[in-house]
């Protein structure tokens, strides 16, 4: 029986133990701020749109139980993200809005990257949502200078080729 001819590319080569566990790491401290940093976006959000950050808000907005909101705004709290005051709901800290504007300045350039590649704008923010919080700076580097070279309309390019 004939297999077909696999083609290697440095795809297919497993790199070296540092340089594997090094990707392993990465996510895994990025999966550990996704929470910090999505309540903390949110409730920037929120106040920058002029409303109370409350935790009702966040509970719905973020679709999860009072006590998961009670908790995370407790360690939010702890690590000095967020202040709450009795009667007046959620504030940011410092540090905590230093935090939220570097999330959302990802947030845009992934969201915008996506759109550049056509991707539908429903998706667009879905998928940067999830992203935002695995690209590292110099993939979010690349990502801003493709936007700026008009990655858009050499998308729109490429699709109007069609097929070769």
């Amino acid at each position: 029986m004939n297999r077909p001819q696999h083609r290697m590319n440095s795809f297919d080569i497993l790199p070296d133990a540092e340089t594997h566990s090094e990707g392993f790491r990465a996510n895994r401290a990025a999966r550990q701020n996704v929470l910090v940093e999505d309540y903390v976006e949110l409730i920037a959000d929120l106040l920058d749109e002029g409303q109370e950050a409350r935790q009702v808000d966040l509970t719905e907005r973020l679709g999860v139980s009072q006590p998961t909101v009670a908790k995370m705004l407790t360690r939010l709290t702890d690590e000095g993200f967020v202040a709450r005051k009795p009667y007046r709901g959620i504030f940011l800290t410092p540090t905590g809005r230093k935090l939220a504007e570097e999330v959302r300045n990802r947030h845009r350039i992934v969201e915008a990257f996506l759109l550049a590649l056509g991707v539908s704008p429903e998706n667009a923010r879905i998928d940067a949502e999830g992203l935002e919080h695995y690209v590292g700076a110099e993939t979010l580097a690349a990502f801003q200078t493709a936007i700026n070279a008009d990655l858009s309309q050499f998308m729109t390019n490429a699709r109007n080729k069609g097929p070769l």
